[in-house]
């Protein structure tokens, strides 16, 4: 089954030019189902934080968690996948069917290896694997046991993206938590250099079933404040920690010249990527992911117009954070935002779709809010967009990621031609 567009003309009639341009998106998000409908509620400022409702938390110190809502696997799976899928995998085969269908990309009018598909993950494999335990619990065993299954599982979202769409050119998964998303893309950013046509990326995650839970809360970085507009506050002097969601965003990477060539819609061009290793978690590291990545772009500090940050929820990391921005555009030099305040930390899904955000902002001239930290007493050294969206016209946009464990990425996003 190909979900993908049906172009009229053949992507490969243009000489590739080693740009990276995003021509398709699609999200799943706490606050949103689809694209249009996240991005609605990401301009409106809606939570998308609540109680969890997919198992009893009761039993647990964090009650809060994102999580999708409007979302019916009948409606946007093929009824053979769903006894070999779960929740997550389910939720990035819709995120990359809307992607593909906006895409307008045709495989078949490709060669047999023209477009591949890169994808991250980090925390999926508990559900996979709590299912595989409850299996082996009950009459008659498993048929893998729940180790294995998380060796399988990192590889399944680009397993069944590719097996669905009928993808065979590269793939791969990237695991570096947080970072992962942005880790994805340049990998996928790198295929198209090699002379890969188009590359589906992203990450989409979710960790939402008791299993996955006691692993979060034994991490030590969950808020465990019970009031959903108070208890995940990035650069505020309550940050309590952070809240996990689930979610994420699928892009389609294509060759700008390709693109052009068949007259597809450009959201906007990945012209930065850069990624360094910091086990001290201090500012230093993202801060030269972030100098490498503008300079990869050929871009000075003075020609981006917005700051999607990491937005940790801890104070040290919040405060490194700050300090690094701070040092490369100065006090207050640069707008920042966080919707993610919106939607929770979704593990490798969580900087796809800050990605997604930093392009859609290129695409309608507005930078979306930081919510619950619009009360005047955020670290005074950052710009942060709260509450409500500011206008204004935005060239380009870098967005940073940290993971858990001292991975950092940064990517620059910039305006079409």
């Amino acid at each position: 089954m190909r979900a993908f567009g049906t172009s009229p003309l053949t992507a490969g009639a243009a000489a590739p030019t080693g740009a990276a341009v995003v021509t398709g998106i699609g999200v799943a998000a706490p606050n949103g189902f689809g694209r249009d409908a996240w991005w609605a509620a990401t301009l409106r400022g809606s939570n998308g934080i609540a109680r969890i409702t997919r198992f009893d938390p009761s039993r647990y110190p964090v009650q809060l968690a994102g999580e999708v809502p409007g979302f019916d696997p009948a409606e946007h799976i093929p009824s053979r996948l769903l006894p070999q899928t779960d929740h997550m995998t389910r939720l990035a085969l819709a995120a990359a069917a809307e992607a593909a269908e906006e895409s307008g990309l045709d495989p078949d009018a490709l060669p047999e290896y023209a477009v591949g598909v890169v994808t991250a993950s980090s925390a999926g494999g508990f559900e996979f694997g709590q299912r595989e335990l409850q299996a082996l619990w009950s009459k008659g065993g498993a048929h893998v046991s729940a180790y294995q299954s998380f060796a399988w599982f990192y590889a399944v979202n680009t397993g069944q993206i590719s097996i669905r769409h009928g993808l065979r050119g590269p793939s791969g998964v990237v695991v570096t938590d947080q970072a992962g998303g942005l880790d994805a893309v340049a990998q996928a950013r790198r295929h198209l250099r090699k002379g890969v046509q188009a590359v589906v990326t992203g990450g989409v995650d979710g960790s939402l079933c008791p299993w996955g839970w006691a692993a979060h809360l034994a991490g030590g970085r969950m808020s465990t404040v019970a009031d959903p507009e108070r208890a995940y506050r990035p650069f505020h002097p309550d940050a309590d920690g952070e809240i996990v969601g689930e979610g994420g965003a699928i892009l389609v990477l294509e060759d700008e010249a390709s693109a052009r060539a068949r007259g597809a819609h450009v959201y906007g061009e990945v012209a930065g990527c850069a990624a360094t290793f910091d086990p001290e978690a201090g500012a230093s590291g993202l801060l030269r992911a972030a100098r490498t990545a503008l300079r990869q772009a050929q871009l000075e500090p003075s020609d981006v117009d917005v700051v999607f940050a990491d937005a940790a929820g801890l104070p040290d990391a919040d405060r490194a954070e700050a300090e690094a921005i701070t040092e490369l555009f100065g006090a207050r030099g640069v707008a920042v935002t966080a919707p993610k305040t919106m939607t929770g930390r979704l593990q490798a899904g969580g900087a796809a779709l800050d990605l997604a955000a930093a392009l859609m902002s290129l695409r309608h001239s507005v930078v979306p809010p930081t919510v619950h930290v619009g009360d005047g007493s955020h670290d005074p050294r950052l710009d942060l967009v709260c509450d409500t969206p500011r206008p204004g016209r935005i060239r380009a946009a870098l967005v940073l990621a940290r993971g858990h464990g001292g991975f950092n990425a940064a990517t620059v996003v910039r305006a079409p031609h």
